[in-house]
């Protein structure tokens, strides 16, 4: 698989019920642990490394904590849809609300907690029903 179709395929799988906002969104998360030059994605360089980091896309594994995931990249009907979003993250664009967030998660509740995955991200947006979050200065150390 090439990165495009990986960053596809990860979009399709985390936010394809998102709309077109929010599959841009995930894929920008992708995109700026690919581009950030420090902290712990600093150390990634490349999509397939960012997306098939240990314990951070669940849709890239077909196993978690030993039982089968059914809803992995391996087993999504990625459209032309999820090609185009994941071009045009790789092209370099992003979206502006977004800023340069690193995480998303779906707390399937209303509100969206002040920071996540710790003191390391902090709130930025929520769009559809996943949170995004922007590193702190604590990131840095990690």
């Amino acid at each position: 698989m090439t990165d495009l179709e990986i960053l596809a395929r990860i979009v399709q799988c985390e936010a394809g019920g998102e709309g077109e906002q929010g599959m841009k969104a995930v894929a920008c998360v992708v995109m700026n642990r690919v581009h950030v030059d420090y902290g712990e994605y600093g150390r990634l360089a490349t999509i397939r490394e960012v997306i098939y980091q240990t314990g951070q896309f669940d849709c890239a594994w077909e196993t978690i904590r030993g039982k089968y995931n059914a809803q992995n990249i391996y087993n999504m009907s990625v459209e032309d849809i999820h090609y185009d979003i994941a071009e045009w993250a790789i092209a370099g664009n992003r979206l502006t609300n977004l800023g340069f967030a690193l995480w998303y998660f779906n707390p399937f509740s209303p509100s969206c907690r002040p920071n996540f995955p710790s003191n390391v991200g902090e709130f930025v947006v929520r769009i559809g029903n996943h949170c995004f979050y922007n590193p702190t200065d604590a990131y840095a150390d990690t």
